[in-house]
């Protein structure tokens, strides 16, 4: 019962955001800003300011890091299992759909760390986040395309990714923020969840489901059941700290990212198939999120 109360307000965000994005007046073009306005300004200040004040210690937050790039290693792997079964028939499609099995919600990640663990467990979340966001992107762009010259340049811009590595400069080199600047990094923090989850809500369509039932449910459970597993397992035989064992899970039980649609689109493939997925399991993870985090609680 505990868990759901912690769960309860973000879920509810999403679920507002779904029932904003039918006011009929506001359109597309309010939700594409709200979008970019988040995802450019909003959630990378979080980043940055939630790992720019860790203190980090590479002999203790090392294994956790370890642990979550190793459970999302072992989702991508079972992927690529599954391709010779799921994918014979229709390559675009499942190369679409591969990426929603081992991305994450960013959005989630922080706000269920924050409400999990507070200022600590966002910063731990944003530590794991800035190595999974270039391991996922670099495995999903590959899964779409075998050859790609543009992919360290698009890491290399993504604001997230960014925001976390010049976070993790100041952690690391010991600069103090300015309180004003402080000020300002928080109140934009404070914004970015609470937005953030609206947007995932406004996104979601259940629609676009052509086929490929056999592949729907192999992707939804590698990445709801698959990858927590592995890091539920990996946590526990690396011996985490209690704290960073829950953070790892939690990491691996995330719904995917909403921006899978996005790539799927601009790079050829199947993107009303992957935003059926993405909401799939968005949705879904109402009910396992709970359940991985009763098992470590």
């Amino acid at each position: 019962m505990e868990i759901l109360r912690l769960l309860l307000p973000d879920f509810s965000l999403i679920f507002l955001g779904v029932i904003m994005r039918r006011i009929p007046h506001w359109g597309d073009a309010f939700w594409t800003g709200l979008e970019k306005l988040v995802y450019f300004v909003l959630f990378p200040s979080l980043l940055f300011y939630s790992t720019a004040r860790l203190k980090l210690d590479l002999s203790t937050s090392g294994p956790l890091v370890a642990a979550g790039m190793l459970a999302l290693l072992c989702g991508i792997a079972l992927t690529w299992l599954g391709k010779p079964v799921f994918g014979r028939q229709d390559p675009v499609t499942y190369a679409s759909g591969m990426q929603t099995a081992f991305r994450f919600n960013s959005y989630m990640a922080l706000a269920l760390a924050s409400r999990l663990a507070g200022e600590e467990g966002a910063g731990l979340m944003a530590m794991l986040m800035g190595f999974g966001v270039p391991l996922c992107n670099a495995a999903a762009v590959h899964a779409l395309a075998s050859k790609n010259g543009r992919l360290l340049a698009e890491l290399m811009r993504n604001p997230l990714l960014v925001a976390t590595a010049l976070g993790l400069v100041v952690a690391v080199s010991g600069i103090h923020i300015p309180e004003v600047g402080g000020v300002v990094l928080s109140r934009l923090a404070s914004a970015s969840i609470p937005l953030g989850l609206m947007t995932v809500g406004a996104g979601l369509r259940l629609s676009g489901l052509t086929g490929g039932r056999g592949m729907t449910i192999w992707l939804t459970a590698v990445k709801l059941v698959g990858i927590p597993a592995c890091a539920f397992f990996i946590g526990r035989w690396m011996q985490l700290p209690p704290l960073q064992w829950r953070i790892v899970v939690l990491f691996g039980c995330l719904p995917t990212a909403s921006s899978c649609y996005i790539l799927a689109m601009r790079m050829g493939g199947n993107g009303p198939m992957t935003a059926f997925l993405v909401s799939l399991g968005t949705l879904l993870s109402a009910i396992t999120i709970p359940v991985w985090l009763a098992l470590v609680h």
